[in-house]
Parts: C-alpha cells; sequence; structure tokens
C-alpha cells in the first residue's frame, strides 16, 4: 500500500494517533489566551531545551543541507552550520527575551517603540512564518513522495501533514506543541542519524566514500560561491536576525525563569549542530550511491527507500512528520498569538474577554496555516525558500538590536530602516539591478547597510522618545525573572 511495507504503515499509524491524544489532553491545560499564546510559562529547563530542539530542528532543512550537499559536495553544511559561531550568543540572547516579559515579538515593538511599528512588524512577521511553514511542508511533502516511490503524491502528504499538526495545535496550543516537541525532538535525532551507518557500510565505509568520491567534495569551502566571506556573513546576517523570528520569543519566554531560557534556547540548538553533520556525510554518500538525480531535493528521500528496511522506513517517516510537526505547530501559535494580540485587538477589538480572544485565535491559527499550505506549492525549491527564511527577520534586525543597546533609538529610525532595507532586498529579488546578478552574502550587505544607514540618520533628524517612556522598558531588560512572577498578564481579557 503507497509502497510501504504494513509495518511501515502500523508504525507510521501509531505514531499519528500518539500526536493526536496528547495534544487534545494538552488541551485540558488550555484556560486562557496566556496558555494558548505562551504556554503559562510554566516550563523548566529540560523542556525549554526539548523545546528548542524540536522547534528550530526540521526535516526541510535535512532535505536543504543533503540537497546542497549533493550539489556542491560537504561545504553545503553550512546551510545549517552558518547558526554554529551565533549558538555562544543565544546565551546572552534568551534572558534578554525572557526579561522583556512579553507574549509577541512584536510587543516588543509596541514597548519600546509604538503601536505603528508593532504592526508593521506583525505583518512581516504572519509573512516570515507563512513561509517557513510553506518550506517545512514542501521538504517533508518531497520526502515522502521519494520514498514512496510516488505513491504518496507531494499534494496528499503536505495537505496530510497540514491537518494533523492542526488538529492538536488549535486544541492545545503552545502547551501542546511543547509536550509533543519532547517526543518529536527524540524522533529528529533518530531522523538525523539511523541512515548513516546503512549509506556508510553500502558505499564500503569511509574508505570507499572517499575512493567514490573526489577530494574537492570533501572541501568545507567551494570557489565561487560557499566560500569564507559566503560564511561569515551569512553567520553575521543570522546573529542580527534570529532574535525577530517570531517563534523566538516563544523558544526563549515560555519557560519559568531567565536561567530556564539560557539554559534551554543555547543547548537546544546545540544539540542540531551534531544533527547537521549526520545529514551533510548522508549527502556525500548519496552522492556516490546515486549520482545522477534530477532534483536534489529527493537525495534524502531516495537514499530512505533504497537503504532502509521495512520497520525503520515507517520510523523514518515519522521521525519526518515529527520534525515538520514540531515547529509549524509552534509557527501556528506565534502567528495567531501575533495577529490576535497585535492586530485584532488594536485594531478591530479592544474590550472584548480573553475567551472571545482566545477563539479568535485559534481561527487565526487556521487562517495562517492556510496561508503557509499555499506557500508549499508556491515556493521554487528548499534552498531558495531557505535562503528566503534567512533573509526576511534581518530586514528589522536593526531597529531591533540598536532598541535594545541606544536609548537614542525611536519609531521614525524603525521605519526608515526598514524602507531602506526592504527596497533595497525588494529591488534585488526582482531583479532591477540592471540583470546584474548579485551572490547571497552580497545581498545580504546591501540591505543591512542600507538599513543601518537609514536608522543613523533617521536618528539625527528626528527627537528621542521621552525618558519616562523608555525607563520601564529598560528596567525590564535589566531584572531578571523569578518564578513568582504573575503569569496571568499574559492574558487578553
Amino acid at each position: 500500500m503507497a509502497g510501504l511495507a504494513m509495518i511501515d504503515l502500523i508504525v507510521l499509524v501509531g505514531y499519528l494517533l500518539l500526536m493526536v491524544v496528547i495534544g487534545l489532553w494538552s488541551s485540558r491545560t488550555v484556560k486562557n489566551t496566556g496558555d494558548f499564546f505562551i504556554g503559562g510559562r510554566r516550563f523548566g529547563k529540560f523542556m525549554t531545551m526539548m523545546f528548542n530542539f524540536g522547534t528550530g530542528t526540521h526535516s526541510d532543512q535535512a532535505v536543504g543541507v543533503i540537497s546542497k550537499c549533493y550539489s556542491v559536495g560537504l561545504a553545503g553544511i553550512w546551510y545549517q552550520w552558518l547558526w554554529l559561531m551565533v549558538t555562544p550568543f543565544y546565551w546572552l540572547i534568551g534572558p534578554i527575551l525572557r526579561r522583556l516579559r512579553i507574549v509577541t515579538m512584536a510587543d516588543y515593538f509596541k514597548i519600546r517603540y509604538n503601536q505603528s511599528v508593532a504592526t508593521l512588524y506583525s505583518f512581516l512577521a504572519i509573512f516570515i512564518l507563512m513561509v517557513n511553514m510553506g518550506t517545512m511542508l514542501l521538504g517533508s511533502g518531497r520526502i515522502i513522495e521519494a520514498v514512496s516511490g510516488g505513491s504518496i503524491s507531494f499534494t496528499v502528504a503536505v495537505v496530510s501533514m497540514t491537518v494533523l499538526f492542526l488538529i492538536y495545535g488549535i486544541a492545545g496550543g503552545l502547551v501542546a506543541a511543547i509536550y509533543t516537541d519532547f517526543i518529536q525532538g527524540i524522533l529528529t535525532i533518530f531522523l538525523s542519524f539511523v541512515m548513516l551507518p546503512f549509506a556508510i557500510i553500502r558505499v564500503g565505509g569511509f574508505s570507499g566514500l572517499h575512493s567514490k568520491l573526489a577530494d574537492n567534495l570533501f572541501s568545507l569551502t567551494t570557489p565561487g560561491e560557499i566560500t569564507m566571506f559566503f560564511i561569515f556573513v551569512t553567520m553575521v546576517n543570522g546573529l542580527i536576525g534570529w532574535a525577530l523570528q517570531p517563534q523566538a520569543i516563544l523558544m526563549a519566554a515560555a519557560c519559568k525563569t531567565d536561567m530556564d531560557s539560557r539554559v534551554g534556547v543555547t543547548y537546544g540548538n546545540f544539540i542540531k549542530r551534531f544533527c547537521t553533520v549526520a545529514w551533510a556525510i548522508t549527502a556525500l554518500c548519496c552522492i556516490a550511491l546515486f549520482p545522477a538525480l534530477e532534483n536534489p531535493d529527493h537525495a534524502f528521500g531516495v537514499a530512505v527507500k533504497a537503504l532502509l528496511p521495512p520497520g525503520l522506513v515507517g520510523l523514518l517517516l515519522a521521525s519526518v512528520l515529527a520534525a515538520v510537526q514540531s515547529s509549524c505547530d509552534a509557527f501556528m501559535v506565534a502567528a495567531s498569538g501575533i495577529f490576535t494580540r497585535n492586530v485584532y485587538q488594536v485594531h478591530f477589538a479592544k474590550n472584548k474577554s480573553d475567551k472571545h480572544y482566545l477563539m479568535v485565535g485559534r481561527i487565526a491559527a487556521l487562517i495562517v496555516v492556510a496561508g503557509g499550505l499555499s506557500f508549499a506549492f508556491y515556493l521554487p525549491g528548499v534552498i531558495a525558500a531557505l535562503e528566503l527564511f534567512w533573509k526576511l527577520p534581518a530586514l528589522l534586525g536593526v531597529p531591533f538590536w540598536l532598541g535594545i543597546f541606544w536609548r537614542r533609538a525611536n519609531p521614525a529610525m524603525v521605519w526608515t530602516s526598514f524602507i531602506c532595507a526592504f527596497s533595497v532586498f525588494f529591488a534585488i529579488e526582482q531583479d532591477l539591478f540592471m540583470g546584474i546578478h548579485i551572490s547571497l552574502p552580497w545581498q545580504m550587505i546591501s540591505y543591512l547597510t542600507a538599513g543601518t544607514i537609514g536608522a543613523f540618520v533617521a536618528v539625527m533628524l528626528t527627537k528621542p522618545q521621552p525618558k519616562e517612556f523608555l525607563d520601564p522598558f529598560y528596567a525590564r531588560v535589566t531584572t531578571p525573572v523569578t518564578e513568582i512572577e504573575d503569569s496571568a498578564l499574559d492574558t487578553m481579557g
């Protein structure tokens, strides 16, 4: 059935049922919007770590790294290792986000700048999250399509995954996302390493792998593409843009204290670095074993079908679903929270009950997922989608960090910086520079430079915000979070 052995189908169905049961069970604890959008801030270090690993690691990343490594060799690992040098900074960034005591990143722009800036970020964030969901569904759908030999079509795979995380995500919100991420994080580690020994044995060990591939495929750089310059610029861009990823506030702030955030964010993301190594080595084996694939995005799925025995195929497919759902459910909740708190409540219904906003949040989640689903069919490929995801959050990265460290930053600066950065980004994306090809690192330098220049020019020409407006914000940033703080402040009623 569907190109899979019966034991694979049994394993797969068993996983799907388990996730639905856990998600629906979790819904019992969702009493208000604070529970739905931020999990009641009830989680400690270990659960925060697993949530960060599960949300930050998804199967489209495995597909992307394997696809890029299949095309250029081991240097493709930098399509995830670009975060390698950023990892130590999570030790500092996590507590900052937790100390802000906010529910969405748009809340940050509201309390630091004003509502117009918060609304600007809200629409950018929702778009980012829909693109990100579409990317994950795209990558996972390609795996399932290849593993099933085309018996499960890309469309059926993507729609089925979407329906599943919708069921438990809308019911249980972030609580369901964090509880399911515990199991899904373990399965994601399994996804990363299970195929590697089978692939290494098939190619004749590491010596056999070296004998089958050219030496340049083992280099961590490639001439003219993934150079040291490329690596450095993408890392800087990643550091600037990470906190602007809308789900980052959930990953850093759904816990009890800022130390829980510090440990959970740092170590949850650190685990992922080891998984990335397994993806890259698997890709080299794919080059040796399947040298003539038309679409590199299919390399992972083809290898699964050719290398793994029955039973493990089903478990790996369950891991693929786990990886995409552990992220999509969190992204769905993040987008829902941003729309409900920072758009709907502000501009359409200011004085409704918390129960009303909880209902709106669930409806918004459904609409946002529909947008993400449409992107899964629109995006041109996993690599192009990943590159787009790197760029979008950084468009507001300069105003975010200036707002943390510089009192002189003001709303006019945010708008000017964003307009300058976005104009350059849009012109590059639309090929408006007289047909001149601009490489990815120079694209990043261009919009970051434009945003930085726009920010400083605007600051010099406008007045600073009042001291009495800024003091409460900076008091938050410098005050550690204790376990006795009242999370009821997170509700909306």
